[in-house]
């Protein structure tokens, strides 16, 4: 019976979907080997360094009286443009968490249906007869995006290949702080503790290495060579209409405001934002409690600005709000406890006059409850038939001291806009724990994107860390791009969004929305058909904005005052006639004298409840005919449904390595400097090296030890022939040497295996400091045997993170252990000397277990064979077609539950068996793929990835 109610009472699992946005078709990791060589080649991107569109602006400044920021090499580097080389980005993983909750729903109901159909059919969208192999020839469905690579390339090929510049609203840019390696980079998604000067802390990460040398290999100078071009072409990005905002500390946010007016334009400067940060640096002087965001706009003229209000309740600094008006129209200062019962109306006796000189046609005086009130030096803010008005409003307040007041309620207008200074985002403020070293209060990044945004508008975060940008800008309804160089961030903000929980807001574009909107606005609802776009916004609760000129300018309430008069001034005339009196209406006492007649109380009481009357309805008008401002942070949810977040790609950057080169074809570096720091050319100083320190091999006692290396003639991928002895035969080995910064894929691998096949080689020795996940499984290319050496980081790091005092820079990177299972526990794997051989037993399922992955430990140069406890999570594409890898089950290994919110909303609809099977290294039972395919990829908590796939008989 509980089950059933529970069922009953189930919650409506929904994710949000931006129908009317477009993205370019892009090609998947696997179809890197079939596009056309054009597409493959990064395209060169050009910027002014003066900043587009502000070269005029420059021209037109006084060197010697507009201060600059100058570092060294900024003259030399503005002879020219910022030229940065574009190369395609390729999607590693489709994901869509609602998928994920969804079959798990099914597996905790046990008669539910199974899924009907492909659950991912939809996600490209492609246009009817459109070729999936034609890329940024087509637009699809829209899918937020994460993106491994460096940002300013990112951001260039965003801009270039996939037109989307121009289109981006808000940018939010959370560059390193300062210049210390270890405070801004990560090393593992088990541990935030990171030192600096601990060996085992050091990132092995190539792209987070090069982002070191790149940025903070000259110190504060190529610190701002490193924000100016990233600046310059996030500006590029920018709708007219855009905002930026750039977090920075105390320790440089001097040198970044003058960066961004150089960027941006002085006059495009919008707020400098000072928040409360969670921690205090501790420095010889004043420990710093917070840290600044920095506001620019694109264009000041156009910018979008949705002022965010706070409620006058939720903040202090309204003290002055103390007084108080009863019911019956009776205004007194109020006590603490009276201000705090909520049984009477706040206000603030407020200015009535301007400080306009009084003019010849100008009000000299108003008569009001027989005394007379000028407007001293000033004039009254509304003529005499609007401070009538007032009046009968019960909107007038004579002081003690003889001046006229207007009586402001503090709910007229019951917020106020929020400053530039932020106390409320430190600790307290938390809803979740941090699981990144440099992670951002989501309060903080919240409100910039609520300033600036709508629902449906695009949000990009060139550092995306734990990934908060992508998950406020997920809950808020906006899409999303974000970008990293460290595999470890993109580990933990991939699993932060697929198990995120968010609420459901009522869109606009609803029949839900339209029924709330009129319950609001007490009107009928709207009739028209509404398609769920989340670019009409959500409904949102709003507050009265309540002021003396639209009360002045109100005649409801002369109409209500005349009708009214008709009961209250004969009822007013009885009562002073019974009891001998010549009361005004605002001298009649508010409590019966016990000594009055039944009659007089009889007259005394009718009198207050039509006095009452009328100002309940007068208050009524009067706030009908308000204005209203809306609260962009507080939409109405629907509390019988459950968000989750949307469909999005996790994506890289093309292994390609490109040099820059000058108009006479020389190589030419970022920032002129000594060429000697880098030593030799990066392929001979790696031959040199495999040469001396040979190849290890899993078991220790294996080595591939060369008797002779030497150079390999050509411009193909082979870049030398090493001899060796395994036995007692000789053998030739073709070596293939990966990029300097970057990874190789499995596309590299087989063109590489090719050439060494046609060059009469026994085997491929493959070096690289990264392989893609689909590389991983490659070993083998007709009778050439593929080795993959994993090259220690030491061998591209700075002189300070060498020596660790291991002497294995190559070594072949193992793969996962997996065992594929029927329902019964029985391996159905086997092994017929060639291949693996899966055969699934009529009316079984199968079942993948995770034995463990052999890891390549870059801080030792060694590999281990880890249990899955060295695996952060590992996915299942379960019907695996060859041309993308849809994340069908996912799997979270790690102390840290990314489900945990969702656990504890859906406990009802989904069981804790259920849930258990999350945390596994066993996955839950799938039916035999109907691609004949299926691919497990295993991610380690140093963010290294490998893939492998099955083919099943």
């Amino acid at each position: 019976m509980a089950k059933k109610l529970a069922t009953q009472a189930s919650k409506v699992i929904e994710d949000l979907v931006h129908n009317e946005a477009k993205r370019k078709n892009i090609p998947t990791v696997e179809h890197q080997s079939v596009m056309q060589h054009h597409e493959q080649a990064p395209v060169k991107v050009a910027y002014p360094r003066g900043g587009k569109g502000l070269d005029d602006e420059k021209g037109q400044r006084n060197r010697d009286l507009d201060p600059q920021l100058v570092w060294r090499g900024k003259d030399q580097q503005d002879w020219s443009d910022l030229v940065i080389n574009a190369p395609p980005l390729y999607i590693q993983e489709k994901v869509k968490p609602k998928v994920l909750i969804d079959d798990l729903r099914r597996v905790s109901e046990a008669a539910a249906p199974p899924a009907m159909g492909d659950l991912f059919g939809d996600f490209n969208g492609l246009p009817e007869g459109a070729d999936r192999t034609e890329f940024y020839q087509h637009e699809g469905h829209w899918q937020n995006r994460m993106i491994l690579g460096d940002s300013l390339q990112v951001m260039a090929s965003l801009a270039e290949r996939e037109g989307l510049r121009g289109k981006v609203q808000c940018i939010y840019f959370d560059p390193p702080y300062g210049i210390k390696f270890n405070s801004n980079f990560q090393w593992s998604t088990t541990s935030r503790d990171v030192k600096d000067g601990n060996a085992g802390h050091i990132t092995r990460e190539p792209e987070q290495v090069k982002a070191f040398r790149d940025t903070w290999r000259d110190g504060i100078h190529s610190y701002l060579t490193y924000l100016r071009d990233r600046l310059m072409v996030a500006r590029d990005l920018l709708t007219e209409c855009g905002s930026i905002f750039v977090q920075i500390s105390d320790e440089n946010v001097h040198r970044v405001r003058v960066l961004l007016d150089e960027v941006f334009g002085d006059r495009n400067f919008a707020s400098l934002i000072s928040f409360q940060s969670t921690t205090s640096l501790g420095t010889l002087g004043l420990s710093a409690a917070g840290d600044y965001v920095i506001w620019y706009y694109k264009d000041a003229d156009k910018a979008k600005v949705r002022p965010l209000l706070r409620l006058k309740a939720e903040q202090s600094g309204f003290d002055y709000y103390s007084y108080l008006r009863d019911v019956d129209g009776r205004m007194w200062r109020g006590t603490k406890d009276e201000l705090q019962s909520g049984r009477f109306q706040v206000f603030f006796p407020d200015n009535i006059t301007s400080q306009r000189p009084l003019g010849e046609g100008d009000l000299k005086e108003f008569f009001w409850r027989g005394a007379i009130f000028r407007p001293g030096k000033g004039t009254f803010k509304t003529e005499r038939l609007g401070l009538e008005r007032l009046s009968k409003a019960g909107r007038l307040y004579g002081t003690s001291g003889g001046v006229l007041r207007y009586v402001r309620l503090i709910d007229d207008y019951p917020a106020a806009s929020m400053n530039n200074f932020w106390t409320d985002t430190g600790t307290g403020s938390f809803t979740e724990s941090k699981v990144y070293v440099v992670q951002t209060n989501a309060k903080v990044i919240e409100r910039c994107v609520l300033m600036t945004t709508d629902p449906g508008d695009l949000v990009l975060d060139p550092t995306c860390g734990s990934g908060t940008t992508a998950y406020v800008a997920e809950q808020w309804g906006r899409r999303w791009i974000t970008i990293d160089t460290s595999r470890v961030a993109l580990a933990l903000a991939r699993a932060r969004i697929m198990g995120a929980r968010y609420p459901f807001y009522l869109l606009a574009d609803s029949r839900e929305g339209q029924l709330k909107e009129a319950e609001i606005s007490r009107s009928a609802p709207s009739s028209q058909p509404v398609y769920s776009n989340i670019a009409h916004g959500f409904v949102y609760e709003r507050v009265p904005h309540i002021t003396l000129k639209s009360i002045a300018n109100n005649a409801e309430i002369d109409v209500i005052w005349d009708k009214f008069q008709q009961t209250l001034e004969p009822l007013r005339e009885q009562l002073n006639n019974a009891l001998g009196k010549n009361w005004p209406e605002w001298e009649i006492p508010r409590e019966a004298d016990a000594k009055w007649s039944a009659v007089a109380k009889k007259l005394h009481a009718d009198w207050w409840q039509q006095r009452i009357g009328r100002q309940k309805e007068i208050d009524a008008a009067i706030a009908a005919k308000a204005e209203f401002e809306f609260l962009y942070d507080k939409p109405y949810e629907d509390k019988k449904r459950v968000r989750v977040a949307g469909p999005f790609t996790v994506e890289s950057l093309s292994p390609h390595r490109v040099l820059g080169v000058d108009e006479a074809d020389e190589l030419i570096d970022g920032v002129a400097e000594d060429r000697a720091d880098y030593g030799q050319d990066f392929t001979s100083m790696i031959l040199s090296n495999l040469k001396t320190a040979g190849v290890q091999q899993k078991n220790k006692d294996d080595k591939i030890e060369f008797s002779a290396l030497e150079p390999w003639p050509g411009e193909g991928y082979v870049v030398a022939v090493g001899t060796y002895m395994e036995g007692d035969k000789s053998k030739r080995a073709g070596i293939f040497v990966g990029p300097e910064f970057g990874t190789v894929s499995r596309a590299d691998l087989v063109d590489a295996a090719r050439e060494a096949g046609d060059a009469g080689f026994d085997v491929l020795i493959a070096c690289a400091f990264n392989y893609d996940a689909p590389a991983s499984e490659f070993s083998k290319l007709g009778r050439i045997n593929v080795l993959k050496a994993r090259m220690n980081a030491d061998l591209h790091m700075a002189e300070d993170l060498k020596n660790t005092g291991k002497g294995n820079l190559f070594v072949i990177f193992g793969e996962p252990d997996v065992d594929v299972l029927d329902t019964k526990g029985n391996s159905i794997r086997k092994y017929d000397g060639k291949r693996d051989v899966i055969e699934v037993p009529v009316g079984e399922e199968l079942v993948v277990k995770i034995r463990g992955v052999d890891v390549f430990d870059p801080s030792t140069g060694e590999v281990r064979s880890d249990d899955p406890d060295g695996i952060a999570c590992w996915f299942l594409d379960t019907d695996y077609n060859e041309e993308s890898f849809f994340v069908r089950h996912a799997y979270f290994l790690g102390a840290n539950d990314p489900y945990k919110a969702l656990k504890t909303t859906l406990k009802a609809e989904i069981d804790a068996d259920a849930w258990a099977t999350l945390n596994s290294d066993t996955s839950r039972p799938f039916p035999k793929p109907s691609t004949g395919r299926f691919a497990v990829k295993v991610i380690n908590h140093l963010g290294d990835e490998v893939m492998k796939v099955f083919k099943v008989g």
